[in-house]
């Protein structure tokens, strides 16, 4: 899917919210409310008046990680994004080159054999490429002191162009954010979630909105390709199955915070729309020819008119739903981008009342 609207470049938000000016906090963003074509703007702090008692938010806990370290091939200055980790301890990375405003420009990998040294004796050895449709992101062999010691004392996080400026890690975390007994993480924040609070939490509790905690590990995007998403690590434990089956059997709505949680929650989903607690790779693709089995609506951030995210967005909603939605966005001044404004995609009531009404598949 690709839209027909032109996201111009001051609308690109290059600080979080809260760097904007005195008093903000992090829910200092927009929030457009799509429900089918009909469209409505408000501020995210209204959310708990937009949602009802009995709805269900799916929050992806996957903490960012210091995903980005300076390197070096040869004499050449690289900067590598850490993406995913494989089950046989190789690491899928991506090389870029540096240019002072955030590493932009993606490398071809390769070839087989690229030695890269990294800082405290960590080397790697580029094997192949992660996919056949792609040679941005190789498998890599590590030798010397762990890769997830190194990102802790050398990383920062992974940014691009259209920010202003490196920020501290604490800034890419969201409140939801657990740390994994492992040490891992995702390369890129799941950021549907970057502008709740915890006072904003506390109200939602306090109406009447429920959380089910899933992990989906994110990978490197691509900030030029748009290319589908690959395999990433999930996680849907039992009593978030049962919370999104009672949910669902109750006549409440399920709400996915970000596309990440809706790859986790949809892994986890039988045909027949039942959540079974799940664990390990998916490679889940989100289409609307897939369609989405138990995921009602969509907290998401905006996505460049090319991203592969869109898909999914038409999947929820339709795509008349989600052209509407994005040429009143760019109308009314949306910021894009991680530090962004937000989108709650809710499904129109006829369209709850008939999922409501026996098809949970």
């Amino acid at each position: 899917m690709t839209l027909t609207v032109r996201v111009p470049r001051e609308l690109s938000a290059r600080v979080p919210a809260e760097q904007r000016g005195p008093g903000l906090d992090r829910d200092a963003v927009r929030l457009l409310v799509s429900r089918g074509t009909d469209v409505s703007h408000h501020a995210f702090r209204e959310l708990p008046r937009l949602l009802r008692a009995g709805d269900l938010l799916v929050v992806n806990t996957s903490p960012t990680l210091a995903a980005a370290v300076d390197g070096r091939i040869g004499h050449a200055r690289v900067v590598v994004h850490f993406s995913t980790r494989g089950d046989d301890g190789r690491w899928a990375v991506e090389i870029r080159d540096p240019d002072g405003r955030g590493s932009t420009r993606a490398r071809t990998g390769g070839p087989a054999g690229t030695e890269v040294v990294l800082p405290g004796g960590v080397r790697l050895v580029l094997e192949e490429p992660l996919s056949a449709e792609s040679a941005r992101l190789w498998w890599a062999r590590v030798s010397g002191p762990s890769v997830l010691g190194t990102l802790r004392v050398h990383g920062r996080p992974i940014r691009y162009s259209y920010t202003e400026r490196d920020q501290p890690l604490s800034v890419y975390q969201t409140v939801f954010a657990v740390p994994s007994a492992d040490g891992s993480g995702s390369a890129e924040m799941p950021s549907a979630a970057r502008p709740f609070t915890e006072r904003l939490v506390a109200r939602l509790v306090s109406r009447g909105v429920l959380f089910a905690p899933v992990v989906l590990h994110t990978g490197v995007a691509s900030a030029e390709a748009h290319e589908p998403p690959y395999p990433e690590r999930f996680s849907v434990p039992e009593a978030s199955a049962r919370l999104i089956n009672g949910v669902r059997a109750g006549g409440g709505r399920v709400i996915a915070v970000g596309t990440t949680a809706v790859r986790a929650v949809e892994s986890a989903a039988g045909p027949d729309g039942v959540v079974r607690a799940a664990a390990g790779w998916t490679g889940l693709v989100v289409t609307p020819e897939r369609g989405v089995r138990v995921v009602d609506g969509l907290l998401t951030g905006l996505h460049e008119p090319e991203a592969s995210h869109l898909l999914m967005l038409e999947a929820v909603a339709g795509r008349a739903a989600v052209d509407r939605g994005y040429e009143q966005a760019v109308r009314g001044h949306y910021l894009w981008h991680e530090f962004g404004d937000v989108h709650l995609v809710l499904p129109t009531e006829t369209a709850h009342s008939e999922r409501c009404g026996g098809n949970q598949a």
